[in-house]
Order: C-alpha cells, then structure tokens, then sequence
C-alpha cells in the first residue's frame, strides 16, 4: 500500500426515494450492517486517515450515525443537494489541512471492498473506477484514448452510437491528490439540464490542462449501487453467495447453503456444521466441530467446539455454550453462559444466567428473569438436575448436585446436593371423574 496519506469522502446525501421506506437509504441493511457502514469499513481498510461522509439536511438519522461511529468532524452537510460535484465540495472544509489523495465512494454501493478501491487510490493524477457491464444499458461509458488513457465520462444520454458500443462503465468511484480533486471541481459548471455540478465533468476539466486521467476496474458486482428494494434484495443475494463461497471454501460443511443466512460478522471454524435454513445474526462465533442443526437462528452467540444447538433453536446476545453443551429444540438461551456438557433439550427459556458443567435443563423450564422493572440472574450449578415444566424465580440459585423435582416453582436458593420440591399436593376424589362425565353426557343427549 503507498505511503501516501488518505482519505475518503463517502457520498450519503440522496434522498433514497425509490426505496419507498421510511428508513434512510443508506441505513438500509446488507447482511446485517448497514450499507453506510460498508462503505466507511472499505475506506478505513484502505487506510484512509480521514473519512468525511456527505449527509442531507433532510435525513438527521444518517447524520446520528456517522456521529456515533466517527465522530462529529467526520460529517459533512450539503444544502441544497446540488449533485455529486457540489457534494464533494462539501466535503472541502472537513478535509482543511489534508494532504494527499482523496478516494471518493458511495454509501449505497455495500460490496466494494477496499482491494476494488485500491488501483485508484494508489499512485497520482486523477483516477477511475470502472466496470465491464453486462449490459451497459444506461451507464456512462469511460472512453479511453490509444494511449489507454481516459479520455472522458460520456453519459449514455448524451453518446454516440460508437460510444454506446462501449461496455467499460463508470462506477462513480474516483481518486485524486486534495488540491487537484478540489482544483478540478471549482471548475464545474452547471450548465445541464438538471443545473447540478457533476463529479464526472473533473475528467474533462483534468484533459483539458493537459493532465493524465487513468483506469481501474474492478467487478461489475463490487460497484453495484442500491436505488431500490429490489435491488437490495439483488446486493443481499450476492454478499450470501460470497460468505458461504468463503466458508465452503474454509472447510465448513453446508448441506443446503443457499438455505443459510449470514451476518457480515458471521464467524464458523472448519469442520463445523450447518445445516439447512439457519439464520445467523450479527455477533456469532462458531468453533470448529459444532453443529448448527436446521431452522435455528443465532445472534450474538458464541459456540464451543463439540457444542450442539437445534433443530429449532434461538440464541440470543450473551449466549455462550462450552464444549459439548445441547441446546435442543425449541430452547431459547439469551445471556446465559452454559458450561462444558450442560443441556438444555428441548422447550425451556434461559434468561440470564449460568448454568454449570454437565447439569441438565428438563423440558418447560423457564427462568423468570423479568420482575416488570429489572432482570435478575438465575445459577444452576454443576452437576444439578432441574425437572420438567419447573419455574425458577430470579434470582436463584441451584447448587451443585442439587435437585429440582418435576413442576416446582423455585422462588429461594436450594442447597448443594438437597432436593426441592414446591407444587401442590396431589389430591384423588374417588369416582368424581366418572360422575362428572356421566351428568355430561346426559346432559347433551337431553339436547339433542
């Protein structure tokens, strides 16, 4: 990577109106993270000191982000939306006393990575991104001279017949030194129909100095942008394909891997397996040698090796199971911590906690974690034993070996080794049952 210094000016002020949601475009999620937030991982992986993101007035969750992410200093605002020239100029306060080459992206192009970038951050002069397109349809076409050298952004509107033949395509994607970048675009003009100052005009601006102006490209899928639902659906479609290529390729076994939702964070070790239709939220680490069984769905969970969760299965934020730990179906586990060969098999809830080496969880169990004002921690120790359809009132404590008969509601601490019990007394009325169902049926034979 050069040495020169870096930064990034990520465009984020359109209005998204396309996507028809009240949530600002480039808040839009792609495998779980943000679009937005793509973007800004891609510019600070290329090594962009400074990373200034273009906002609208009209969208102050988007400026609430970036603030919370990179701080105030990293926002720039343009009023009134003027095109992508004025929305770089911006950007030129934020950017004050930088010196170096200035990358600009787009918040809603989620699947560019920093090595698509690269080419055109590196080296000097002003440089493109560009793409080979499919179908070049209406993309400004990059045309390039005999010395391979870009000549000019034709839009597709405004070409030729033999520029419309060209497929390499421009992405949007630029880089150039600060004081040329800036140079270039207080030449623009706006004498358009739109009466807005593109970006794309710097390249002709550049030609007409007497200056170079170069390529890159890189893949048409990198560099798509998002405008609508159906084409966030489109960008998910691919971030999937290329997570599970990548576990496959690692050693995960995935008998149906189109059934698997990833996160962008999702972690699984070789030798794991998932099976089919689970979903992984952000935050989930599985180890090597886990297995992940079908229609279960994980968020911030971390899973031992030899660990077994599902079919059916939820694990919440703070759920983490040690070697050889069974979650079952239909079992919930939210920040609970369950130790080396504990189980929980089948239709319980465990809600913060911890549960000890090699205790078991008996079907229906529930921990009452939640009073209606603040959530309590129940410990099952190791070794225990908690029978079926039992209530344990946080906060509790099992001790180790202890024992919690079948229907018990558990409201105080039970000692290491002793047995609790708390249900009613089983009561018998001889006959009753009979009786009753004898007057029933008399019952509704005199209606009928």
């Amino acid at each position: 990577m050069s040495t020169t210094p870096r930064a990034a000016v990520i465009l984020a002020a359109g209005q998204g109106t396309r996507m028809r949601s009240p949530v600002p475009k480039v808040l839009h999620r792609v495998g779980g993270r943000a679009m937005l937030d793509h973007a800004i991982d891609a510019a600070e992986a290329l090594g962009c000191e400074r990373i200034v993101v273009v906002v609208g007035d009209h969208s102050p969750e988007v400026r609430a982000h970036v603030v919370k992410r990179l701080g105030e200093a990293a926002v720039a605002v343009q009023d009134p939306p003027l095109g992508t020239g004025h929305a770089v100029l911006a950007a030129r306060q934020a950017l004050n006393g930088f010196t170096g080459r200035v990358v600009v992206t787009y918040g809603d192009v989620p699947l560019l990575k920093a090595r698509d970038i690269e080419p055109v951050a590196a080296g000097e002069g002003l440089a493109v991104l560009g793409f080979e397109a499919r179908d070049a349809a209406a993309y400004g076409r990059l045309v390039l001279g005999s010395d391979g050298g870009l000549e000019a952004i034709v839009e597709a509107k405004e070409a030729t017949p033999e520029q419309l033949a060209l497929t390499l395509c421009n992405s949007g994607v630029l880089a150039a030194e600060t004081e040329l970048l800036f140079s270039l675009l207080d030449d623009v003009k706006n004498e358009n129909a739109k009466g807005e100052y593109y970006l794309t005009d710097v390249v002709g601006l550049a030609r007409g100095r007497g200056l170079a102006a170069r390529t890159a490209t890189a893949n048409e899928d990198a560099v798509m942008g998002v405008n609508a639902q159906a084409e966030l659906a489109q960008a998910e479609a691919l971030f999937q394909s290329v997570q599970r290529d990548a576990l496959l390729e690692a050693g995960v076994t995935m008998p149906a891997p189109d059934t698997v939702h990833l996160s962008w964070d999702t972690k699984v070790g070789p030798g794991a397996v998932i099976e089919p239709y689970v979903v992984f939220g952000p935050g989930v680490v599985v180890e090597g040698g886990a297995r992940i069984r079908a229609f279960s769905h994980l968020e911030g969970a971390t899973i031992a090796a030899g660990a077994e969760v599902g079919p059916y299965a939820r694990l919440r934020p703070g759920a983490k199971l040690a070697e050889g730990v069974k979650v079952g179906n239909f079992v919930e586990v939210k920040n609970v911590a369950m130790a080396r060969g504990a189980k929980a098999n089948h239709l319980a809830y465990l809600g913060d906690g911890e549960v000890g080496a090699g205790a078991n969880i008996g079907a229906g169990t529930i921990f009452c974690n939640y009073d209606g004002f603040f959530k309590h921690r129940t410990v099952v120790e190791s070794g225990a034993f908690v029978g079926s359809n039992s209530s344990l009132v946080a906060p509790v404590t099992v001790g180790a070996g202890a024992m919690v008969g079948s229907g018990s509601v558990i409201t105080t601490d039970v000692a290491p080794g002793d047995l609790a019990l708390a249900r009613a007394p089983q009561q018998a009325r001889t006959g009753w049952a009979a009786r009753f169902m004898e007057r029933m049926r008399a019952k509704k034979a005199g209606k009928g």
